[in-house]
């Protein structure tokens, strides 16, 4: 390997891999962190109101349970051919096109910038709202909310320059778990508080007829689904030191233990203390103080700027290995200027979509649904029917239940994204001040 793994500069070439960043160069304990911390981000404060209310406890806490259980058991299988037959496969789209072709690398390649593309739209809604929170609490008339994203969309967009890759993120991590821990215990202080001196006895019946609740349950799996997942495993296992199959699955380890009871036990708190009337902006329905909401806000804006670093990273790598100069280093004199183009770049676009649309929990519901599901579930499996081929029959049948089951999954939470979006679209107006 070539570059300076510091700088976030790496070219493998005595192997057949090139990128832009770096590869090799990670313990396991710094993508466990990022797992942790990537998937406890502020997007958690919408979980409470996307997957409990729809589904009301008994089928809410199963398919948490399920779901959890499904997702870490593909991740675990996907981590394990990052080498197929000799080969490594530092790319998802690469070892999707190796296997089953041409038309599988470009589908899986899109789905993923899709996913990716959404996912950042969503983190710079996060932070906006975060902001327009802290300044609701000094005064009665805010700013309009895509003010508020222009500001977060920058501040995105200059940590993209200083911190140009997943391994150069290194200390930042560090900072984004003591940020994650402090306004998860603080969150989940008040909303405790709240939940036992609550006067009101809480509802927590699933509303609507029988359709309406059977659409509104897969549209809050989709939601599960994408708490757990982002469909870009092989592009992080890429960044860990050898032996990377056992590396990336201890991180997943971490993620599904401390990560897991992160994510899932805010939105389990937040639906038993303030039941099917809870908010789909968490902190928006506590009581107080007021500095804790305000301590809230702002650590959630802040943690915010470095989780959604490694969800759109795989994006920044794609145009780097193709735009930038690859014997030099990333911020060196002939790169600054194209990594500089090329962020903002992304990040107008992005911001502009979020401030115009700032609707994305239904379209996230519709991407996770379309898109997700297949990169976390049916892809791994047929990886493996592929390439285990006769060796492993017993293996195949329980391989192929999990590709017809969510494959039908994928065609149910589809229609129901689609139907939510549907019965809202009057609320759906350009720049509307959410």
């Amino acid at each position: 390997m070539e570059g300076d793994p510091k700088g976030g500069h790496g070219l493998v070439s005595e192997s057949g891999l090139v990128s832009a960043h770096t590869i090799d160069s990670d313990s396991w304990r710094q993508v466990g962190l990022l797992l942790v911390t990537g998937y406890s981000c502020g997007y958690i404060l919408s979980f409470s109101n996307l997957m409990l209310v729809p589904l009301g406890w008994t089928w809410g806490i199963i398919s948490l349970i399920m779901v959890a259980v499904f997702t870490a058991y593909s991740s675990w299988l996907l981590a394990g051919f990052h080498f197929v037959n000799g080969q490594r496969f530092i790319r998802y789209r690469d070892l999707m096109g190796s296997i089953f072709g041409q038309e599988m690398f470009y589908l899986t390649w899109v789905s993923q910038v899709l996913i990716l593309l959404i996912t950042n739209m969503g983190f710079i809604l996060l932070g906006g709202k975060a902001l327009k929170e802290i300044n609701g609490e000094f005064g009665d008339t805010p700013l309009r909310l895509q003010y508020y994203i222009m500001i977060t969309g920058a501040a995105y967009f200059v940590f993209s320059i200083l911190v140009p890759t997943i391994s150069s993120m290194g200390k930042w991590l560090y900072l984004s778990t003591v940020l994650t821990f402090t306004y998860i215990v603080v969150l989940l202080v008040v909303v405790i508080k709240d939940g036992l001196k609550s006067n009101r006895v809480n509802d927590y019946e699933t509303r609507g007829n029988n359709a309406s609740k059977i659409f509104n349950g897969f549209c809050a799996i989709s939601a599960i689904i994408a708490c757990n997942s982002a469909g870009i495993i092989p592009e992080i296992q890429s960044t860990l030191r050898m032996p990377a199959v056992k590396n990336m699955r201890k991180a997943l380890h971490l993620q599904f233990s401390v990560g897991l009871a992160f994510y899932y036990g805010v939105s389990i708190a937040g639906y038993w203390a303030y039941g099917s009337s809870v908010s789909e902006y968490l902190p928006a329905d506590l009581s107080g103080p007021k500095w804790a909401k305000i301590l809230i806000n702002s650590v959630v804006f802040t943690q915010s700027i470095i989780s959604q670093h490694a969800f759109i990273a795989p994006v920044h790598e794609a145009l780097d290995t193709k735009f930038l100069k690859l014997d030099k280093g990333i911020h060196s004199r002939e790169n600054i200027k194209r990594l500089f183009f090329l962020r903002a770049l992304l990040f107008a676009v992005n911001m502009v979509v979020a401030a115009a649309l700032p609707f994305m929990g239904d379209f996230v519901n519709l991407l996770g649904s379309f898109l997700l599901i297949p990169l976390t579930f049916l892809f791994p499996s047929m990886i493996f029917i592929k390439v285990k081929g006769e060796a492993a029959k017993i293996e195949k049948i329980w391989h192929w239940a999990i590709i017809v089951v969510f494959s039908v999954l994928t065609v149910a939470t589809t229609v129901a994204a689609v139907r939510l979006i549907v019965n809202n679209v009057a609320k759906y107006y350009l720049f509307a001040d959410t």
